[in-house]
C-alpha cells in the first residue's frame, strides 16, 4: 500500500509541487539514477527530469499513477513498496526516494531495508506524529489527532504506522544508516530546530548506508 491506493488521479500538464520537493531537488545530484518509491502520480520524478536529468523509475500501486506515471513518459511499474524488490538488483540507483509514504506501507521497515541495498543513498520525509498539535489534540480532546490525517478521519485515512521523529532515528540505527542531512518543516520556521521532535510537522531526511 502507497499513497494514492485508493485515490483516483487527474491528468494535468500542471505539476503538483508539494512543501517537500524544493529540498529533495537539492539533494539529487544531476544525471543521477533516482528510483521513488511510492510515486503517485509521478510528479516528483517529471520535476527531478526536467531540473536535473535523472535517470528516472517509480514503482506504485495504484493502477491510476501508474497510468498517469505512464501518460507523462515515466518508466514506473505497479507494485508493493513494502516487499523485498527482488527484481532490482543491489546498488542499481544513486538515490531512493519514499516521500510521505512511509506511513503508509505494512512493513516500513522492509521498504527502509530495501531503500538501503538498491541505492547508496535513501530520502524519506513523514509527517511527524509527535507535532506539538497532534499531543494536545490527544491530550485535551482525548481523540485521534487531525493534523496528520491531512483532511482524513480515522477511520479511512492511508495511514497505517504514525511515526515520530525519534522513531525513525531508532529505527534507521538499528538498519545502519546515517543521517546526511535533514530538514524540519513547520509553519514555526526556525523554532524547529530547538526541539524538532515536538516542533516538526513534516521531516524530511538524506540517509547513507554504513558500509
Amino acid at each position: 500500500m502507497s499513497k494514492g491506493d485508493n485515490r483516483e488521479y487527474v491528468w494535468s500538464e500542471t505539476l503538483s509541487i508539494r512543501p517537500e520537493y524544493p529540498h529533495i531537488e537539492r539533494w539529487i545530484t544531476p544525471g543521477a539514477r533516482v528510483i521513488d518509491l511510492g510515486c503517485g502520480n509521478g510528479s516528483l520524478l517529471l520535476l527531478l527530469k526536467e531540473k536535473k536529468n535523472v535517470i528516472a523509475a517509480g514503482i506504485e500501486v495504484a493502477p491510476s499513477g501508474v497510468a498517469v506515471c505512464r501518460a507523462r513518459g515515466l518508466q514506473v511499474t505497479q507494485g508493493r513498496i513494502d516487499v523485498p524488490l527482488n527484481e532490482i538488483a543491489d546498488d542499481t540507483f544513486d538515490f531512493a526516494i519514499c516521500n510521505v509514504t512511509l506511513q503508509m506501507v505494512m512493513y516500513p521497515e522492509v521498504t527502509l531495508r530495501e531503500m538501503r541495498r538498491i541505492a547508496r543513498y535513501q530520502i524519506v520525509s513523514f509527517p511527524n506524529f509527535a507535532f506539538i498539535a497532534n499531543r494536545l489534540d490527544l491530550l485535551l480532546f482525548g481523540r485521534m489527532p487531525r493534523w496528520g490525517l491531512f483532511g482524513y478521519a480515522w477511520y479511512n485515512t492511508g495511514h497505517i504506522h504514525q511515526l515520530s521523529i525519534a522513531d525513525f532515528l531508532a529505527t534507521i540505527a538499528e538498519l545502519k544508516m546515517l543521517v546526511r542531512d535533514r530538514v524540519w518543516l513547520s509553519k514555526l520556521g526556525r523554532a524547529c530546530a530547538l526541539a524538532p521532535n515536538l516542533l516538526t510537522q513534516t521531516a524530511i531526511f538524506l540517509l547513507e548506508r554504513k558500509e
